[in-house]
């Protein structure tokens, strides 16, 4: 089995507010980071953003991939179903629809696992990802979230 670790973490400080995410990426001996931060945005924004950002960073399809994340905001939308009943529901009264399906049509090149790593446990990759993160979300430069819709 051709097995991608990913590795991923999400921060904004002021929820909303500017935020990062961090990514790490491990594939036949090979890693890769990645990060980048944003205006304005939240949280759960950045943490589902990390997870897209490493599929689509990826350019084999059909390739496994076991994603751990802290956020059971996004493990557990995708590994309980909930994400499949928004669709069905036009995501009425659901938020990050944009990203959401912006999720779902990549993932569909793989086959996606999700794993939920207790965040903040000196897990030394679940560590790196949140320095990332942190990091872009301090430092700049700042993207635009463009799907972000304040409150």
């Amino acid at each position: 089995m051709d097995l991608v670790e990913m590795y991923t973490d999400g921060a904004a400080k002021g929820n909303p507010g500017r935020g990062g995410y961090g990514t790490i990426l491990r594939y036949k001996g090979h890693e890769k980071e990645l990060a980048e931060g944003y205006k304005h945005t939240t949280n759960n924004r950045m943490e589902l953003m990390a997870v897209i950002k490493g599929l689509e960073a990826l350019t084999r399809d059909g390739l496994t991939v076991r994603v751990f994340s802290d956020s059971k905001y996004v493990v557990d939308s995708v590994s309980k179903g909930w994400v499949f009943g928004w669709v069905k529901k036009g995501f009425v009264g659901k938020k990050n629809e944009d990203l959401w399906r912006r999720y779902l049509a990549v993932a569909k090149k793989f086959k996606v696992e999700f794993r939920w790593i207790k965040g903040h446990n000196d897990h030394p990759e679940n560590e790196r990802c949140d320095q990332l993160a942190v990091a872009a979300a301090e430092g700049g430069p700042w993207l635009e979230d463009v799907g972000f819709k304040p409150e």
